[in-house]
């Protein structure tokens, strides 16, 4: 599939986009620097971060979703449904629309919620093109399954990082893209350049990437991979992939059991900021074993009840808003 960055003639929300941005800011030199990417902003004070995912690209449930404080991100799950960017797209400039009046009272062009994605190909397949693209429709994070080895989690840190400058104080892990875009960020070309970059390994940057851990390779090199500059956190699956490497039925098996644990030694040992989808039922026993990425399940349509009560049970473990 190659890219493309047509636009439709219909109305699409483009005008009401434009007339957002030209009423906001970014902070200058002089005022506190403030993170467009409120996940960035939330993990880098040390708080808890809530999101949900998403299969539904429509327009209703950009509007539903647009502005909302309950969530500090949207994921859409492109591994496990259809390969729709130009959809993609038009979702992310839905939520900007929708998050117009957020826009303007808050007179910045901070994303309410950022838009992140996790797309088919694991950590060994050569996903140049796909993350390139997805991150030229405006995306701020990435979700990237099955990383195994430290080899394949700087792959993508380079995949998604800008060519730096000869004067950059962090031209480590080389990045690839030389021509950058942020459609739907509310800044210029120059600003572009110097957001579009990855936290925490540049601190000023504004992009993710959360790897997923799901083999038992992956689990034996988590270590090394939590130390690939450029990661961003690890986002731990419900189990089921990695069950199936360890040969066993189900994430309750001892050594399944184990392995997750392990998981979050890691994190916590490397104060990586990790996490994953939580339920009322387990949201406490998450808190207390360090997650600090809490996503609520699946929002098709807007917020469901149970996402609430995923978030209000995580609320009443403790997190930190």
């Amino acid at each position: 599939m190659a890219p493309s960055h047509h636009r439709p003639a219909g109305p699409l929300p483009a005008a009401g986009i434009v007339i957002a941005v030209l009423f906001v800011s970014v902070p200058s030199a002089q005022e506190s620097y403030l993170h467009l990417n409120p996940v960035v902003e939330k993990l880098a004070q040390g708080r808890h971060v809530f999101g949900v995912s998403t299969a539904d690209l429509s327009l209703q449930n950009a509007r539903a979703l647009a502005g909302d404080p309950s969530i500090d991100y949207v994921y859409v799950d492109m591994e496990h449904n259809p390969m729709r960017f130009e959809a993609l797209e038009h979702f992310v400039a839905f939520l900007v629309a929708g998050d117009k009046a957020g826009i303007l009272a808050r007179g910045n062009a901070q994303a309410h919620p950022p838009v992140f994605a996790r797309f088919p190909p694991y950590g060994r397949e050569q996903t140049l093109w796909m993350v390139k693209h997805a991150l030229d429709i405006g995306l701020m994070g990435i979700l990237v399954n099955n990383i195994e080895t430290p080899e394949q989690a700087e792959n993508i840190v380079r995949t998604m990082r800008p060519r730096q400058f000869r004067s950059s104080a962090i031209p480590n892990p080389p990045g690839v893209r030389g021509t950058l875009q942020c459609p739907f960020w509310g800044i210029g070309r120059a600003e572009c350049r110097h957001r579009a970059d990855l936290w925490p390994l540049n601190p000023q940057g504004d992009l993710l990437f959360w790897a997923m851990i799901e083999t038992r390779e992956g689990v034996e090199n988590a270590d090394a991979i939590a130390r690939v500059p450029g990661v961003g956190g690890f986002y731990l699956g419900a189990g089921s992939d990695l069950s199936s490497s360890y040969g066993a039925e189900g994430p309750d098996d001892p050594e399944v059991a184990a392995a997750f644990e392990q998981l979050l030694a890691v994190c916590r040992t490397r104060a990586l900021a990790c996490g994953g989808t939580v339920t009322p039922a387990n949201a406490a026993l998450r808190m207390e074993q360090g997650y600090r990425i809490f996503n609520f399940g699946g929002a098709n349509g807007g917020l469901t009840a149970a996402n609430a009560a995923a978030r209000s049970a995580v609320i009443a473990a403790g997190a930190q808003r």
